[in-house]
């Protein structure tokens, strides 16, 4: 189960992504599509495979760089990540029907969808205002969704929603990755690393190199795995917890 705890948990560790303070290349960002009609949607195709974080390191970063500027006279409007569409996998089922998982960083989240999507992996209810608020006050989030298409003249394509993240930011340097989910039935495929590399990915984007999330002692190797490490200088993250 890719789940991480709620901050108030008993066991877990803050994850910092570490050797990532680099300056991103000048290289073109891929193209973003949204708002298209069912049976066109035309996106990035990036099928899932072993060397996909390789490809952050080559392809997005260069050498750690430092650069020094002058603070701009005037406050520039508030720049957001970019929306973007990657269909991770494609296949067809043995009835002829097809199937897309595709990664949003800017698709809609219905929160009943989102509430029964957590009851899949069996998180504690959380009153659905606070959902909301948590949703709209993100930095970014991301969504999985399964979009199949019946096979026929018809094309009749219907859309679910399969796991989530979410990130917080001040927009300049630092951001946490927040409540990583995968449906159960569909663990086992990769989706989880791909998701949480695709956040990463958007978040490198927008310039921001520090990049910590809290994780459940079950799943710290998973995001190790990822280049995350436990507090790599020492302990620096601290919680303060309402006593009651």
């Amino acid at each position: 189960m890719l789940t991480l705890t709620s901050m108030a948990s008993s066991s877990i560790s803050l994850i910092h992504l570490v050797d990532w303070h680099c300056q991103i290349s000048e290289r073109r960002p891929p193209k973003v599509y949204f708002g298209l009609k069912p049976g066109k949607r035309k996106v990035e195709v990036c099928p899932l495979r072993a060397n996909l974080w390789d490809s952050i390191r080559s392809g997005f970063l260069k050498n750690n760089v430092s650069q020094v500027i002058e603070p701009p006279s005037k406050v520039a409007e508030e720049e957001l990540p970019q929306q973007q569409e990657v269909v991770l996998l494609e296949r067809t089922q043995n009835d002829g029907t097809s199937e897309q998982i595709v990664f949003s960083s800017a698709a809609d989240v219905d929160v009943y969808e989102l509430q029964a999507l957590c009851d899949k992996v069996g998180w504690p209810r959380r009153p659905l205002s606070k959902v909301v608020a948590s949703l709209r006050n993100s930095y970014m989030v991301a969504t999985l969704h399964s979009i199949t298409t019946s096979h026929g003249s018809d094309g009749k394509e219907q859309k679910q929603l399969i796991g989530m993240a979410r990130a917080t930011s001040d927009h300049a340097f630092n951001a946490t990755i927040w409540d990583v989910l995968v449906d159960p039935s569909y663990q086992g495929q990769g989706l989880g690393k791909a998701l949480v590399e695709q956040v990463v990915r958007a978040l490198l984007r927008q310039d921001i190199g520090n990049i910590t999330l809290f994780a459940d002692n079950k799943v710290v190797d998973f995001y190790r795995n990822l280049g995350f490490e436990a507090d790599p200088d020492g302990i620096k993250g601290m919680f303060w917890y309402p006593r009651y």
